[in-house]
């Protein structure tokens, strides 16, 4: 395992101890809004300052792009690597005691996803990834699926809930995926269904409105695990448009024959 990956996954579970002691006393959770249906609790804060402090300690000059700190430069020369943090994915989902939710940490060398890790704290399932190294549960070996008609398809979503804006293009493609797929799954956290397409729980993912945060372990599992991922006409532009597509690759072909009728200006951009 790399160097950078192994202190990842330590970092990972520092947060898990916070998450999970926290999740047994949620009714005294403080939480917050930062915008209509985006909440933010103190977990997610103590959760991050873990990350960050495992990480900075091993890596101090590298630079740090995470979800409730925002964006913050190295001590030292070498912030070409900047850490990419979700300290807990699907808080919304925490706060209810649904049991999907995620840590999530990336890091990316001059731009490019380089290691990442999706930890789901409530089944002790380790997600990770390197370039060119492949992707792994636990330190098994994971593949995305080799369904190859969209008709078989199980695929995982994620419905508007802050922006609106483009929800009349999701629900068209909403319409059309139920119709022409095996079914339809909504679970809450992102960086968690891109973890379920790298090891074929699900064949492909759609979303809109995401943050870096949300997809840059994910879409690294993906890749290694031989998927596809891209933005909603197949590019690259995803992390910085928000607006995702993965699959298993001829899943992922099928999927943007779908979308491209509802690709409106502002969702190509």
């Amino acid at each position: 395992m790399h160097p950078a990956l192994n202190i990842m996954v330590k970092a990972a579970r520092r947060a898990s101890q916070i998450i999970n002691r926290a999740s047994h006393d949620i009714e005294h959770l403080k939480i917050t809004t930062k915008q209509q249906s985006d909440y933010v609790t103190e977990v997610d804060k103590a959760a991050e300052a873990a990350i960050i402090e495992v990480l900075r300690e091993a890596y101090p000059d590298y630079g740090i792009l995470a979800e409730e700190s925002g964006q913050a430069a190295g001590d030292g020369a070498g912030n070409d690597y900047q850490w990419v943090i979700d300290p807990l994915d699907g808080t919304t989902n925490f706060i209810h005691g649904f049991p999907q939710y995620s840590v999530s940490i990336g890091l990316t060398y001059k731009g490019q996803l380089n290691q990442a890790v999706v930890y789901d704290t409530t089944r002790n399932e380790m997600f990770t990834a390197s370039k060119g190294g492949g992707a792994f549960l636990n330190e098994r070996r994971i593949r995305v699926t080799k369904c190859l008609k969209l008709e078989d398809a199980l695929l995982g979503t994620g419905f508007p809930y802050r922006v609106f804006t483009h929800v009349d293009a999701y629900m068209g493609m909403f319409k059309e995926f139920t119709q022409r797929s095996s079914g339809l799954r909504r679970a809450g956290s992102a960086a968690l269904d891109l973890a379920y397409v790298a090891c074929g729980r699900l064949d492909g993912f759609w979303e809109f409105g995401l943050s870096p945060w949300d997809m840059a372990a994910g879409s690294l599992l993906i890749t290694e695990a031989g998927g596809l991922v891209g933005d909603l006409s197949g590019g690259e532009s995803y992390m910085k448009s928000g607006h995702i597509v993965a699959g298993s690759p001829r899943v992922f072909a099928q999927m943007l024959q779908v979308i491209e009728p509802f690709r409106t200006p502002a969702l190509t951009a």
